[in-house]
């Protein structure tokens, strides 16, 4: 029995997973540190570690490092950097990961659907830059659940809305907190990232599906998971 016939929905997170845009969060951050007249002190191999273990870690790290910007309400900080990435969108090619145009296309005509911290705005800049992305039938966005990802909220939504109690479901994600998300909500949870990623040192990544890319995930697993 393969994965498509094994599980009735699939939940795909989207940045970092679907679509190559961690490079772009991380350009915004650095402008916005920049603007605000210090100097990025992350590489982007810690940028990611930060961003991909915690909700609230890069606004700790942040405060840590910079003490004055701690002075400054977050949610401003924030609002500046989401228009900071937004601005990136609209100026820079945008590319799918590496097989997610695979994996989209093999579960059309099943029930599937995105799980996302991203603004529905983001979410429809992304939509004109990948047209093919406008195939996938439903985004639960920021604006559509109370907590992000560890939190499981964004998928006890999504199952709220498009699933049923029988549902066999099976989630894939890029970073631990979206495994830690989907944990929650009792759904199957598949990790895809690189080998040399700092977050598979944490204890909570050992014993996961995990698979370099979706090629490699449809390559080895296609008939097993």
């Amino acid at each position: 029995m393969n994965f498509l016939e094994k599980y009735d929905i699939f939940f795909f997170d989207f940045d970092g997973l679907l679509v190559n845009t961690e490079h772009l969060h991380y350009q915004a951050y650095k402008a916005l540190i920049e603007n605000h007249g210090f100097e990025m002190y992350w590489n982007f191999h810690d940028f990611a570690l930060i961003a991909h273990t915690s909700s609230d870690g890069l606004r700790q790290a942040i405060f840590e490092k910079y003490p004055p910007l701690s002075q400054l309400p977050w949610d401003a900080l924030y609002r500046e950097k989401k228009q900071l990435y937004e601005l990136l969108l609209t100026s820079q090619k945008l590319n799918f990961m590496e097989g997610a145009e695979e994996i989209l296309d093999l579960v059309q005509g099943k029930r599937h659907l995105v799980v996302t911290n991203s603004t529905k705005a983001q979410i429809d800049a992304i939509k004109e830059s990948l047209p093919r992305l406008k195939k996938i039938p439903h985004f639960i966005t920021r604006e559509d659940y109370q907590n992000p990802k560890p939190s499981p909220d964004g998928y006890l939504k999504a199952i709220e809305l498009f699933g049923k109690k029988s549902d066999r479901m099976i989630g894939f994600e890029d970073a631990m907190r979206g495994i830690k998300s989907l944990q929650g909500a009792n759904i199957h949870p598949v990790l895809i990232c690189a080998p040399d990623h700092p977050q598979l040192a944490s204890p909570d990544a050992h014993d996961l599906d995990r698979f370099n890319t979706f090629h490699h995930f449809l390559d080895s697993s296609y008939q097993n998971l």
